[in-house]
């Protein structure tokens, strides 16, 4: 290994550890409490099932499995978000080394992900967009080695990913209908033999839990999905106006993203080769899902909101730099390497100062606190645990669960109170004053 190699490898571990402890560190010490998706998912771990009432179960599951580890301590979480993403540029790394020779070429690739603001300022909050970020890039580098390389392994990988994919969120089904037609597109070509569909036997096996609990609760995830894009509002021109403001947005998102490539590519002279599958490959998995998103929001008038597109853009800049490589003059990079300093420095610091100036945010509630107060009244009256809280919702219940010492399990529904004697119930609309109202405690 030559010098220079060695150095892009160091560059590139000196980055993703950076980002890593920056992104760790930020929210841990200007924060006061988790965001609302984080205290969601540890409500719904805490009892976990194969589905919940928004979301599949995948970031339930790991969010528990670090409770189990590190308890209530709110850098864990913020740390475990950042797991994920680093591990997502790393596949993305990895991945890059397939398409260029230059490994200049593929530190360029991760980097310019620092233009995304997916990838920085919105990471502390780990969440179902989040938690994609690895399982999106496992399975479009799973693909592409299954489709180059046609081993058994590699398409058995790829399945496993892609059901973890969509047991993390529902659009995970665009990057495998985007993949799903350059494969077609292959198959057609009579260059790909059948072993890919071996892919479908880990696939369909881990999802068929999730599937059968689907069918038990009435299909709730995905009805709060169909709920989300607010199908049952819209009007005529909602299809016209949701895909141009969708469309605007993602231009928007971008913007930082392409001043560094302005500052990267000398020349912006674009030639296409379309017997190219390498290519092809690249096209399919960055632009026919972001493609997919518009005609869905076009054909059904919905509106699509700008967190949904987290993991679409990972492998934007493996394209990018794909295609105008033969512009880019590795030594003339200090315009880029400006523009990223000041990207990856302004990020940590915009996060910062609007998480200590603004007061009104999630991550101000006086969860911690409350559920000292809440401990308190309960060991007035009570010795025994608390094994439960009922009522309430999500964010409410799920402070209490998180910071409580003995972490009862939330129930949405009010039951009898002989069927939970060992709980704290929570005031609703009907629930009169036998209950806590916490607003009375803040």
């Amino acid at each position: 290994m030559t010098t220079n190699k060695i150095n892009i490898n160091k560059l590139f571990y000196i980055f993703i550890t950076l980002h890593l402890i920056i992104w760790t560190l930020v929210p841990s010490t200007t924060n006061d409490n988790l965001p609302l998706d984080t205290i969601e998912a540890l409500a719904w771990g805490n009892n976990l099932d194969w589905g919940f009432n928004k979301h599949p179960p995948a970031s339930a599951f790991f969010v528990e499995v670090f409770y189990k580890i590190f308890g209530s301590n709110d850098w864990a979480y913020y740390f475990l978000s950042q797991i994920f993403v680093v591990i997502s540029f790393f596949v993305v790394w990895e991945f890059s080394k397939e398409f260029f020779s230059n490994k200049n070429y593929s530190l360029l690739s991760v980097l310019l992900l620092e233009g995304i603001y997916f990838y920085n300022f919105t990471t502390p909050e780990f969440n179902v967009n989040v938690c994609q970020l690895p399982f999106w890039a496992l399975s479009v580098l799973f693909a592409w080695k299954g489709f180059k390389y046609n081993k058994i392994i590699d398409w058995l990988l790829f399945g496993i990913f892609a059901a973890i994919g969509i047991l993390s969120k529902y659009l995970f089904v665009y990057l495998l209908v985007a993949m799903d037609v350059f494969l077609a597109y292959v198959f057609f070509k009579k260059k790909l033999n059948y072993k890919c569909f071996i892919s479908l036997i880990p696939f369909l096996l881990i999802l068929l839990p999730h599937l059968i609990w689907l069918t038990e609760n009435n299909y709730t995830t995905i009805a709060y999905g169909l709920h989300r894009t607010g199908t049952a509002d819209q009007n005529f021109l909602d299809h016209l106006i949701y895909p141009v403001l969708f469309l605007g947005k993602q231009i928007g998102i971008l913007i930082p993203f392409f001043i560094m490539c302005f500052f990267a590519i000398s020349k912006f002279k674009l030639k296409f080769d379309f017997k190219d599958q390498k290519l092809l490959f690249l096209l399919s998995i960055n632009i026919v899902p972001i493609l997919l998103m518009f005609v869905t929001s076009m054909i059904m008038g919905v509106k699509i909101r700008t967190m949904w597109m987290t993991p679409f853009y990972l492998f934007f800049g493996v394209l990018i730099i794909y295609i105008f490589q033969s512009q880019i003059n590795i030594n003339k990079l200090k315009g880029f390497t400006s523009a990223f300093i000041i990207l990856f420095i302004f990020s940590p610091f915009a996060y910062s100062y609007v998480s200590i100036t603004e007061k009104d945010k999630r991550t101000d509630y006086p969860g911690k606190k409350l559920a000292t107060q809440a401990q308190e009244l309960w060991d007035q009256n009570r010795n025994e645990k608390i094994i439960w809280v009922i009522g309430g919702n999500e964010w409410v219940a799920g402070n209490l669960s998180y910071h409580l010492k003995d972490r009862p399990k939330w129930v949405l529904e009010w039951h009898s109170r002989d069927k939970f004697p060992e709980a704290i119930w929570l005031c609703g609309k009907k629930q009169g004053a036998s209950c806590l109202d916490l607003n009375d405690y803040k």
